[in-house]
């Protein structure tokens, strides 16, 4: 049965990841923070397989959010499936938030040896695809990362289009046009997803800063509270007991996003701040339970964390990685928008596009100098620098200095909010970040 089709919106990225898996073996496993679109992304794949041809008794769908289904045990979804199965046809099951049953890797496992079916699963926890999971479903699934609107997706489920015109000179241009014909400069609509981030239901709540706070507070309280807190005890882990401790650590990697953290600073900075001082707590947090519970917020996918590589050693670091978050809008609910931040909110909405086109990304040390960001795929590799403005000569020398220093022949790219003259300069190209968002 069709439910809210009406209201879905393209999410063309990873629809079409899905279907270029359709009707392959593996399980195709969706992850990614609560509210980024999993669940639309299912229904968009199941009406492209009804616009396909396909039955509705062919397509099962199950949310385990809903109560209907809140009890499963793996042996009763497999049940459940097998009730539903159509005769002599192959089936299409859609498992939405399948983390919530009990060993439901038992069930997928089963569905996939005793069925014809093809099977897509959506998980808001990266235990989905932990070592002890992956044992029964071994090379036999494949992981679509899904993160919150990107910009241009931002632009599109808000009503925008981007045109593109000639300016005087003969150059181009972009304009951004609402429904009413009203018109805008890219980096007008590039502050308000700056402000108000990528979750998708804020775009049926509209650029209101009242109402998209309450949709973000849902979100955190989803994802902390039920997903965190509320979740049984995590295998091998430590269990999560503090809500003030995680919302603590949930503060301080907010407010420093971009910055070099290590586990010992942040239990360091809580003491020397007093941010722990709640009449209850004794002492600084042991190494490992700040540890279990930055682990647990990774896990979630509320932050990401990156490393650093050497380039000149070409091997990874241990030591002082960084974090970003998920959506910068969740960020700003936590902390209130702070204009002081730009360069840093920058950096995260760049660290997440990176991620979105396919790359790996890393943190750059060369010598004693850093590069942002290297990104690296199976056919490229760039070195990247993200600035809020490159208009001032010290700060061009800044940015371009570590770049300048890699002896290599990979790209080399300075990515600014604001650029006077945004062309390349000693091999290194310089362009806005407006450009580099919209040019995917």
């Amino acid at each position: 049965m069709l439910r809210n089709e009406t209201r879905l919106r393209s999410r063309d990225l990873y629809l079409n990841r899905l279907i270029a898996f359709q009707d392959t073996e593996p399980v195709k496993i969706v992850t990614g923070i609560r509210r980024c679109g999993k669940s639309s992304l299912m229904k968009l794949m199941a009406r492209h397989l009804r616009e396909s041809g396909l039955e509705d008794e062919q397509i099962i769908e199950i949310n385990f959010e809903s109560m209907e289904f809140r009890s499963m045990s793996a042996q009763s979804l497999y049940q459940h499936v097998k009730k539903h199965l159509p005769e002599d046809k192959r089936a299409y099951l859609f498992l939405d938030e399948i983390q919530r049953v009990t060993q439901w890797e038992d069930a997928v496992n089963s569905f996939r040896v005793d069925f014809d079916c093809d099977i897509y699963v959506t998980g808001s926890n990266a235990c989905l695809l932990s070592s002890e999971y992956a044992t029964y479903l071994a090379g036999r699934s494949v992981e679509i990362k899904m993160l919150p609107l990107s910009f241009s997706e931002f632009l599109d489920f808000h009503g925008y289009t981007v045109r593109e015109t000639k300016n005087p000179s003969g150059g181009m241009r972009r304009r951004i046009n609402d429904a009413e014909g009203e018109s805008y400069e890219p980096g007008e609509l590039l502050e308000a997803y700056m402000k108000f981030g990528g979750m998708p239901g804020i775009a049926d709540v509209g650029l209101d800063t009242d109402k998209a706070l309450t949709l973000l507070d849902g979100v955190y309280s989803t994802v902390v509270v039920r997903d965190i807190l509320e979740r049984e005890k995590r295998r091998g882990q430590r269990q999560i007991t503090d809500p003030e401790l995680l919302r603590k650590i949930i503060m301080f990697l907010a407010d420093n996003i971009g910055n070099t953290t290590s586990v010992t600073s942040i239990g360091n900075t809580l003491m020397n701040e007093k941010l722990l001082d709640n009449g209850r707590r004794k002492g600084k947090p042991a190494v490992q339970t700040i540890q279990a519970y930055v682990g647990a917020l990774v896990e979630s996918f509320v932050f990401y964390e990156i490393k650093r590589f050497d380039i000149k050693g070409k091997e990874y670091l241990r030591t002082l990685g960084k974090y970003y978050i998920a959506d910068i809008g969740l960020r700003n609910y936590l902390l209130g928008y702070r204009d002081m931040d730009t360069g840093h909110i920058m950096e995260n909405i760049v660290y997440f596009e990176l991620l979105r086109r396919g790359y790996d990304v890393a943190i750059g040390k060369v010598g004693e100098k850093e590069v942002d960001f290297i990104a690296a795929n199976a056919y490229e590799k760039r070195y990247i620098q993200v600035t809020e403005s490159m208009n001032d000569p010290a700060t061009r020398e800044r940015e371009l200095s570590p770049l300048c220093k890699i002896r290599d022949n990979y790209e080399k790219l300075v990515i600014a909010g604001s650029c006077d003259n945004p062309v390349t300069q000693d091999g290194i190209k310089l362009i806005k970040l407006t450009d580099f968002l919209l040019d995917a």
